[in-house]
């Protein structure tokens, strides 16, 4: 019983403070134009300020929602606040996340992956900081090398390499659930590529197939 409260006081603290801090962090993000713009004598109109948020929210806000429901089962409550708040989500939090939660052996829902997860996120924003202050202060430097045509296809697919490296172990474990979404969206990328940019919206098609698939499986007894 003592274990269960504190759990749930640790967890109210970190709603606590994770509201806090998301909603002080989204304040400074919407009032940098207006920031810049007292600074420089042109200060933005409101009408123009809502006009360009909009066009760009009507992308962003239904994307953020999907990967909020989606991830957050992953990241848990300490790793989801941390994420969402340092960025990076898909292409660095999710795997380190998924990475820790392996090599510890823990499973989603209990308070051993919260703490792994938000051990884990914290670590990799704290290397991601530092990484980039060494990037900036080596950027001149390095930058013959890094503008070497050999090495800018590898730039450009760090992402689906990494994805590729993580989902390959998922989808050895359980091929017959994975195998129609990964050949239906390999499929769709390939004879339409404007939806490679659109991996959030295609989360939701090939994970609720994942599921049918799933249960029928389980229910048919063929997992």
């Amino acid at each position: 019983m003592n274990k269960e409260k504190t759990i749930q006081q640790y967890n109210a603290s970190l709603h606590f403070l994770g509201r806090i801090t998301l909603i002080m962090a989204s304040g400074l993000l919407i009032a940098v134009p207006f920031i810049i713009g007292a600074f420089y004598g042109v200060e933005p109109s409101i009408s123009s300020f809502i006009n360009g948020f909009m066009k760009v929210g009507m992308i962003y806000i239904p994307m953020s929602i999907v990967e909020f429901l989606i991830y957050t089962p992953m990241l848990g409550v300490g790793g989801s606040y941390l994420s969402f708040l340092t960025g990076n989500v898909t292409n660095m939090k999710i795997p380190v996340v998924m990475n820790s939660k392996e090599i510890a052996q823990t499973e989603s829902g209990t308070i051993e992956h919260e703490i792994i997860s938000t051990i884990s996120v914290a670590v990799s924003a704290i290397v991601t900081t530092l990484v980039i202050v060494a990037g900036v202060i080596l950027l001149v430097p390095l930058q013959p090398v890094l503008q070497n045509e050999a090495l800018l296809p590898a730039f450009n697919n760090v992402v689906p390499a990494l994805f590729g490296a993580l989902g390959l172990k998922y989808f050895v474990k359980s091929p017959k659930i994975a195998a129609v979404p990964l050949l239906l969206m390999s499929l769709l990328c390939v004879f339409v590529p404007s939806m490679i940019s659109q991996t959030s919206v295609l989360l939701i098609p090939s994970g609720a197939l994942a599921l049918v698939i799933g249960f029928v499986l389980y229910k048919k007894n063929l997992l």
